[in-house]
């Protein structure tokens, strides 16, 4: 199954340098049966957007959670089959039960530099806008504005040295 992780930089260089990453579980995003059904289409490269569009802005809280990280939003891309669909937590989620190893990379989607002002303001905004905050809610929407770039597992040292 493909699933789109919720990344930051610093998850990044530890997956670059060590191999693999996470302790499990993870949470992470995928076309499930919750998102079919939320998206209402059949178009797969259009639910698997949907699904990378919902780690993207989950990398966010992992963002203001890491001061080290770079403000960009990452999303790594895998496949994976050690994984439970959590529909019941919210649409798309799906739980990780193995570290991700880099031989299973797919690619890597990150915000390019432009983003960067934007993003930290989402980041910094995600929490009040979970909460509710409409304006909050406005810096967060904002950085969905910016589309993640692609990156080949290959290139992930490279994206590092632009972070």
């Amino acid at each position: 199954m493909r699933i789109y992780l919720p990344a930051t930089s610093s998850l990044l260089h530890v997956l670059l340098e060590s191999g693999s990453c996470g302790v499990p579980p993870l949470t992470a995003f995928a076309v499930t049966p919750g998102l079919r059904e939320w998206y209402v289409d059949d178009d797969v490269e259009e639910l698997e957007y949907a699904a990378m569009s919902e780690a993207a802005r989950a990398s966010l809280r992992l963002i203001d959670a890491d001061a080290q990280a770079a403000a960009r939003r990452v999303v790594v891309a895998l496949d994976a089959e050690a994984v439970t669909v959590r529909d019941d937590l919210d649409r798309g989620v799906v739980r990780l039960d193995e570290p991700v190893a880099l031989a299973r990379v797919a690619a890597v989607h990150a915000d390019t530099p432009d983003a960067e002002a934007t993003v930290r303001a989402a980041a910094a905004s995600v929490v009040a806008a979970d909460l509710g905050d409409a304006e909050a809610q406005d810096r967060v929407d904002d950085a969905d504005g910016y589309e993640l770039a692609w990156y080949a597992s290959q290139e992930i040292g490279q994206l590092l040295a632009t972070m």
